[in-house]
């Protein structure tokens, strides 16, 4: 299965994925709560929430007090992000842009980066740039909160492929394969409907506590907490989720 290098340029469009489907925006506040539980931020606090998508945790930050920096590369999400705001009549800071070139500087109390959206790129390089990116935004030790596929779950539960129902008549076949290395899985997605068939392919590396730790660590940061759910649930080869709660060094 070839992959390309820049492959979310093509990927992240509403016409094949969109991360708020009605199933995540009605997990949102679920995990919202939990995020807010860890970070134990006062009221104006300041939070980066990296790849932010629609966003649906972002939106419920700011309904709670928060000042919220949206960032995502999808044009179209953020164009929902904005419409859903105005709808609300809540203020947001949403930017469009690459995740491996922030140019925030010691602005941000907190930062979270959701549901997987790390590991994207083939460069392992590419994934420190995004984790320094995010130490550099954040003040003197501030939080990052990352939420990301449990490889060991991934390894131990692993299926070349598996069909989906996505919504009524529209139905999803993904197919995987572990890279090489065994350090990352190369993924196709099939979109299929009655009129419709689309394909996409997509790359994500593989993070379980050590390694995740390991990144997290050359980038500037200490590894605080790990959790295996939102529900704070122990971190173990059974759950799919690994959520790390990590502090910058400085």
């Amino acid at each position: 299965m070839k992959i390309k290098n820049e492959w979310h340029k093509d990927f992240f469009q509403n016409s094949f994925y969109n991360p708020a489907s009605p199933v995540a925006i009605e997990r949102a506040p679920f995990e919202v709560r939990f995020i807010l539980k860890q970070l134990k931020l006062k009221k104006n606090s300041t939070i980066l929430d990296l790849c932010c998508g629609p966003a649906r945790h972002s939106l419920l930050l700011v309904k709670k007090g928060f000042i919220v920096t949206g960032y995502d590369f999808s044009k179209e999400y953020l164009k929902e992000a904005k419409a859903k705001a105005k709808k609300l009549k809540l203020d947001i800071n949403l930017i469009c842009g690459d995740m491996r070139k922030l140019k925030f500087k010691d602005e941000f109390d907190a930062a979270l980066n959701m549901f997987t959206s790390f590991g994207y790129f083939p460069k392992f390089s590419d994934d420190i740039k995004v984790l320094k990116g995010v130490n550099k935004a954040l003040k003197p030790k501030g939080l990052f909160l990352i939420d990301v596929i449990n490889s060991d779950f991934i390894i131990n539960n692993f299926k070349k492929t598996d069909w989906l129902e996505i919504k009524k008549g529209v139905f999803l076949l993904q197919e995987h394969e572990f890279t090489k290395d065994k350090k990352g899985i190369n993924n196709r997605w099939i979109k299929v409907s009655k009129n419709q068939c689309i394909e996409n392919t997509f790359f994500t590396r593989l993070y379980n506590k050590q390694t995740l730790s390991a990144a997290l660590k050359k980038a500037g940061f200490k590894p605080l907490r790990f959790w295996g759910g939102f529900d704070g649930k122990k971190l173990s080869i059974k759950t799919n989720r690994l959520i790390v709660l990590a502090q910058k060094n400085k």
